[in-house]
């Protein structure tokens, strides 16, 4: 099985995912930028307000495509210890690519919000969502920094996540709803018929689609 592209596969996952439609205490947020296409469809499909979660991978030097880690708004951090281990990541070296990688996340969550101020996800259920997960580092570090603010329920809602990794997150929210599992994921964009970049455009115009949606409703 392959998705088609990413609006596809928001519409699939928002099938599933029909009992939250239409209730005040859900918000969709998504991990931009691929993430947000899929969660635009499943915003709008429950009738939920739609904003952004800012997470940035932290790659490994020369193979940034695998996450050593990865930081969240607000301070919050995940390392991935295994891999740190396998290719032997000195302190500095991630703590460089972290500095780095702070101040890419405050310009996106400039650019991307302008003078929004972010959805209070207190008391709230929180529906992630995600073009796809690999490593789970991002995810992780979305959830810690969700219930360091209170969220009152996580559910996580994917197209595609190797089995290892979606075993690994079950017991840290309340739902998990994840399209295909296989037992290993190689790239994101091997299940995708098509899988362009997403430009912080398309993210900005999508935001504020569903912002207007959410005005009018």
């Amino acid at each position: 099985m392959q998705f088609k592209d990413r609006t596809a596969a928001g519409q699939m996952l928002a099938n599933q995912l029909s009992a939250y439609a239409n209730r005040r205490d859900v918000l969709v947020l998504a991990l931009p930028r691929g993430g947000v296409p899929v969660a635009y469809e499943v915003a709008k499909a429950l009738n939920a307000p739609l904003d952004v979660f800012l997470v940035q991978k932290l790659g490994v030097p020369g193979c940034e495509d695998l996450a050593m880690g990865a930081i969240a708004s607000g301070g919050f951090r995940v390392i991935n210890s295994e891999v740190v281990a396998a290719h032997r990541i000195r302190c500095g070296i991630f703590e460089r690519v972290a500095y780095r990688e702070q101040w890419e996340l405050q310009r996106r969550e400039m650019l991307y919000r302008g003078n929004r101020i972010s959805l209070d996800v207190y008391d709230s259920t929180v529906i992630l969502v995600d073009d796809g997960i690999a490593t789970g580092a991002t995810m992780r570090a979305a959830i810690l920094a969700l219930r360091q603010q209170q969220a009152k329920n996580i559910v996580i809602a994917v197209p595609v996540a190797p089995v290892k990794t979606y075993a690994q997150l079950r017991p840290q929210v309340e739902e998990i709803f994840c399209l295909l599992t296989p037992q290993r994921l190689y790239a994101l964009r091997v299940w995708y018929d098509n899988f362009p970049a997403i430009a912080d455009q398309q993210v900005q115009q999508m935001l504020e689609l569903a912002n207007q949606s959410q005005l009018a409703a």
